[in-house]
This record gives structure tokens, sequence and C-alpha cells, in this order.
């Protein structure tokens, strides 16, 4: 990340916050992971526990914009603490949890607490690493990567040995306890509140491209959504997908998600280094979700143990590995004056897939699972022709510029 990585006063600061996401990873597919124990649980079917992992979206959304104002104001350290306390009170609502709706009040804290921990650590994050702050962005996605990577393991190993599905939430709660404690103790970078962002923005700007809001502007919002819908059903339904459509045993069926979860690890790597050195990132923007279409197509008309593993990595790597930072970034490149408000309006789209999105794939899964990845294919399909769009538009408004 730096050459004296090691000799970083914020070294251990920068490692609780990133084993903080390790758990992040795990509690984003923990509920879908543990669907049949849960469905029996809440006395609910599939419908229910998509309603749950709905929350997880709007409680995220709810605080989406005054988590970040607020983090600007007073500071990276209280926020990042009140999403670990928010966290672990999610993951023992739901093991207490005795009807859908309570569970779906947990979802909401859930939801919030990612919103409390993206205020606090992403920009914690940067100011420990000034030197290489995109490095130190790309790490979080890994250690996320990394937890969604083991769940399954943790969980397959469980129902192997006819074990308590708790003891999945028992070891987040323990790494967040712990990551916890650390975090109160550790430094923090000094901190200065942020003040008129805007006006400064506007100062530094010369060459502003004539960027057209009602055209790529919305196309770059929408693929917000549809980037997020994406890999949100395959993480989530891909398991209950194979062991409807490919026969799959639910524990082998739930280790689809470690090979997801890999390839989004090794797509993390290999476009950041193609995007810092040989190709714009907007390209990306088209050529990932075309790959994920054609995968998803696959997947739907050939279903079988192999295709099922086949997409997972693949649609891991273009789907899950960074679409959606892509997709900001591009915007950010196309419209540079008000960052903070494009950021939200991206993340604003992305959050609603995360609660709209869950609710109809649970209603879905009732009627015929194979109509979740169909309805994969159409989102991402409108997600490809607005990539189109927006090269398009790319191209002739930097030339331009």
């Amino acid at each position: 990340m730096e050459k004296n990585i090691f000799k970083n006063k914020y070294l251990l600061t920068a490692l609780a916050m990133y084993l903080v996401y390790f758990v992040h990873g795990m509690g984003g597919i923990i509920l879908a992971q543990n669907k049949t124990a849960l469905m029996a649980q809440w006395a609910t079917d599939a419908a229910g526990i998509g309603m749950v992992i709905s929350a997880l979206g709007l409680g995220r959304f709810i605080v989406l914009f005054i988590s970040g104002k607020l983090s600007d104001k007073y500071g990276r350290k209280p926020f990042i603490l009140i999403g670990i306390v928010t966290y672990i009170t999610f993951f023992v609502g739901i093991l207490f949890s005795k009807n859908v709706t309570v569970a779906f009040i947990f979802g909401l804290l859930a939801g919030m607490a990612n919103s409390f921990l993206d205020a606090g650590t992403y920009p914690a994050l940067m100011e420990c690493f000034e030197e290489a702050q995109g490095s130190a962005s790309v790490m979080i996605k890994a250690f996320i990567s990394g937890g969604s990577s083991l769940l399954p393991i943790i969980i397959s190993f469980l129902i192997a040995n006819n074990m308590y599905y708790g003891y999945s939430f028992f070891f987040c709660i323990a790494v967040l306890v712990l990551c916890g404690l650390v975090l109160l103790k550790v430094p923090f970078p000094a901190f200065k509140a942020v003040e008129a962002e805007g006006a400064k923005e506007v100062v530094e700007i010369k060459d502003v491209p004539k960027s057209n809001m009602w055209i790529e502007g919305i196309a770059l919002i929408v693929i917000g959504f549809t980037a997020t819908s994406t890999f949100q059903i395959i993480a989530s339904w891909l398991p209950t997908y194979a062991q409807g459509a490919a026969g799959m045993q639910e524990a082998s069926a739930n280790m689809l998600i470690s090979l997801y979860s890999t390839g989004s690890l090794l797509s993390v790597f290999v476009t950041s280094a193609l995007v810092a050195k040989w190709i714009k990132q907007v390209r990306f923007v088209f050529v990932y979700p075309l790959i994920s279409l054609i995968m998803l197509v696959i997947l739907w008309m050939f279903p079988s143990v192999l295709v099922c593993k086949i997409a997972a990595v693949v649609i891991g790597f273009t789907a899950a590995g960074g679409v959606l930072q892509l997709a900001l970034t591009s915007m950010a490149e196309l419209f540079p004056v008000n960052k903070g408000t494009i950021t939200g309006l991206v993340y604003s789209a992305s959050s609603i897939s995360s609660f709209i999105i869950p609710a109809v794939c649970g209603k879905l899964a009732d009627i015929n699972v194979g109509h979740i990845i169909l309805l994969d294919i159409v989102i991402t399909a409108v997600g490809v022709i607005l990539a189109l769009v927006v090269n398009f538009r790319y191209n002739r408004v930097m030339k331009k510029a």
C-alpha cells in the first residue's frame, strides 16, 4: 500500500477496520446462506426471507445521506463504533427473532450499520494512507470478498455436522467485539471538519466536460441499480437456484458463493491493474455486464452443477468485482463538480435495488426459482444497453473537453 506500511502508526487501526468489513462480507449473505434454518425459525417461506433481506437495503438507504454528512462534521471513529454496535445488535437480534416482522426490524439495523461503517471507514482509511488512497479503498472490497468466501465454508461444516446455525452468527459477533475494543484504544488520524467542499471544487476544476445529466447522467444512476441487482441476485439466490434447477444439495450449493467471492476478489486486483495502466474504467461498465449477461443466459438455459460453478466464478468476477464503483468513478469523470451529490445519487439507486430486488426474488422463488435468473437477465440487459449509451456519449463528450 505504501513503502513503509509496517511503520505506519495507523496500521493496527486499519487492520481492525478491514476485519470489520471481513465480517460485513459475511453479514451481507448470512441470511441467504442460513435460509432453511431461518424459514423454520420464523415459520415463513422464501418470500419471507426475501423480505427480511430487503430490509438491509432499506436500512442503508434511510441513513445513507445523513451518515456521510455527520461523519464529515463529527469525525470517523464515532461512526465506525456506532456501526459495529448496530451490526452486533443485528446478529444477536436475528438469533432471537421468532417471526419475519421482528427479523425485518433487525434487518433494518444491519443496513444502517452498513451506512455508518461506510461513512466512517472509507474516509478514515484514506486518511490513514494518504499516499495510497486508491489501494486502501480497494482492500476493503478484498476483505469483503474474503468474508463472503469463508462463510459458506463455515455453514457447510455446520450443516454437515448437524450443528446449530447460530454458531456462524456467534463468530461474526466475536470478531466485531474484538475489533470494537481495539478501535476504542488505537489512534485515528487527526480530524478536521469538512467545510465548503463544493466551493473548493468549483475553483479547482477548469475544464468541465459538457456532459448531459439527462442522458449519460441518468444512465449511470440507473446502472447503479442494475449493477447492484446483477450481483445481489446471484449472491443471495444462486444456491437456491442450484438446488432447484441443478439438483445440488444445500451444503454444496452454499459453497457456490465461495466460488463467486473468489471471482470477485480476483477481479478487484485484475481490474485495478487494467484501469491503472491500459483501459478506461468506462469500458468495463459495458464489457463486464455484457459478459455477465451471456453467462446468465447460459445458466438459465442449461442449468447443471458445472454450469452453476462456472457462473458463480464468472459473475463474481464481472458483476461483483467493482462495476458499481467503476460506474461511480465514470460519473465523477463526466460530472467532476459536486462529487458528493453524484455519489449519493448512484448509491441511492444501489440502495433502492438492495431493498426492492430481494423482496421480488422471494416472491418469484415461491412460484418458480428459474424466474429469478430470468429477472436477472432482463435487469442486466438493461444495464448493458445503458452502458453502451454511456460509452458512446463518453467518446463524444471527452473528445470535446
